[in-house]
């Protein structure tokens, strides 16, 4: 595509401005020919009619040279390829779309088909992944700044083939890293079901863990902190306590006695 551009910019340079699309741009100009056809070509079926007056307008007020009948072709040929190819990687997103919802449904929910297959390719297989621990799955990719990280005593990496994620990309620079293990966790999860349960014919676990991801990252990017045990305040931390109280009082809860530790004796020789 930059090679066709490249190639009738010499002949029509304002076009690259106008059409940004490649596979328009490409089509464009198998429609089109040289730009003196644009006033007498129908460009409708290629492009929309507010992009086809600013087409034919550009047309009349070109600065750009005239092309010989060979340049045309060899730039005729090369726009079938970009088309072709274009229509190849759309096949193979469909068909890699519908292999990952047949094969890991829930991963593919959790983070997305592009993803889940680069995990899934680079852990080796399916059942590899399953068997990674979610620490793993957050840093699968960035092997070698891992262990750079680890020669030189840096900062190890926070996310690997994760950061492409939907989920990852929507936080935060500063949440990135949190999202990450929160996403890397729900994906260890999802994989397990997908590899090892049976009958799954579509997501079940992963639509409950993306939908407790971006819960999380709401909260996150709301600025509003999760309270842990030793986050609770002193109220909180006293009405525990009592029940706990209460709950010894009743008999249901039964207190551990704490063996002591027994001291050595050092015999001393004279």
């Amino acid at each position: 595509a930059m090679r066709v551009k490249e190639w009738y910019g010499w002949h029509f340079p304002e076009l690259v401005k106008i059409v940004t699309d490649n596979l328009q741009y490409a089509r464009l100009i198998l429609l089109m020919g040289c730009r003196e056809n644009a006033a007498t070509t129908d460009l409708v079926s290629v492009l929309p009619e507010d992009v086809v007056d600013k087409v034919k307008d550009a047309a009349i007020h070109s600065m750009g040279v005239g092309l010989t009948e060979d340049d045309l072709t060899n730039i005729k040929s090369l726009c079938e390829e970009v088309i072709a190819t274009s229509e190849y990687r759309g096949q193979l997103f469909d068909y890699l779309k519908n292999r990952m919802n047949a094969i890991a449904p829930n991963l593919t929910t959790m983070v997305g088909e592009l993803v889940g297959a680069r995990l899934i390719s680079h852990a080796g297989s399916l059942l590899n992944l399953a068997k990674a621990p979610a620490s793993t799955v957050q840093i699968l990719g960035a092997e070698k700044a891992l262990f750079v990280a680890l020669k030189t005593k840096a900062k190890t990496p926070k996310y690997g083939l994760l950061y492409h994620a939907s989920l990852v990309g929507q936080a935060g620079v500063a949440n990135k890293g949190k999202i990450a293990r929160i996403t890397a966790c729900q994906a260890a999860l999802a994989t397990r079901v997908d590899a090892l349960a049976e009958n799954v014919t579509g997501p079940t676990i992963g639509i409950a863990g993306r939908e407790n991801v971006e819960y999380k990252l709401r909260k996150l990017e709301s600025g509003e902190i999760y309270k842990s045990t030793s986050q609770k305040s002193g109220a909180e931390l006293s009405k525990v306590t009592a029940d706990v109280a209460v709950k010894k009082e009743s008999g249901l809860v039964i207190p551990v006695e704490k063996k002591k530790k027994k001291k050595k004796k050092v015999l001393c020789v004279d």
